[in-house]
């Protein structure tokens, strides 16, 4: 997985990062519509962002910057980061609306509860056509003392779509027939690149 350094602090409306897609969903199927995401990480914050072409069909109980459980049975753009200094990972949820949820897990599934993540900022923008895109931004030091985010850290992102006949996309190869993104086994490592550079 991919982190691009950049040299200045970002703003949620002046983001300029690359963006990494998914093509297929779990099933092998072609996506109708683009898809993408990217991570960076500036001088105070580590950021997640995703854009997603298909109509946003967010949490209803949800609201713009609330953490809210369950994000998974809509909309939602997901990822997972595993500490590999402990063996736990996160997941982390943000619904097109910019609300989010996370939790800590020992283990596939095992979970520790709610993740203790603080200074957490999420953005949204949906256009009227329903095409969304989001970000969530957090504090670098506690990402890098809670969850190592090193070269030694694997990472994957994924989706949730087209709700309500949901469809799942991983950014990797995970086996599987049923969809799972819980396989911190196949998480990609990190690898960091500048961002005068072009990822490989």
């Amino acid at each position: 997985m991919n982190i691009e350094r950049k040299k200045r602090v970002m703003e949620w409306g002046a983001l300029d990062v690359n963006l990494f897609g998914a093509q297929k969903n779990w099933q092998g199927k072609a996506l109708k519509s683009p898809i993408g995401f990217a991570f960076a990480i500036d001088p105070k914050y580590f950021w997640f962002i995703a854009t997603s072409q298909y109509k946003a069909m967010p949490h209803p109980e949800s609201n713009h910057g609330e953490f809210k459980e369950e994000l998974w049975k809509y909309d939602v753009a997901e990822f997972f980061l595993k500490n590999k200094l402990n063996g736990r990972y996160l997941e982390f949820n943000l619904a097109a609306n910019a609300a989010w949820w996370a939790a800590e897990f020992s283990g596939p599934r095992e979970g520790m509860g709610p993740a203790p993540l603080q200074g957490v900022t999420t953005y949204s923008d949906i256009a009227e056509s329903g095409t969304w895109l989001v970000a969530a931004r957090m504090e670098l030091p506690m990402m890098q003392e809670r969850f190592d985010l090193s070269p030694d850290s694997t990472m994957n992102a994924a989706f949730i779509i087209n709700s309500p006949e949901q469809e799942f996309v991983s950014a990797l190869d995970l086996p599987g027939e049923t969809p799972d993104f819980h396989q911190p086994d196949h998480f990609k490592k990190v690898k960091f690149f500048h961002e005068d550079e072009i990822a490989k």
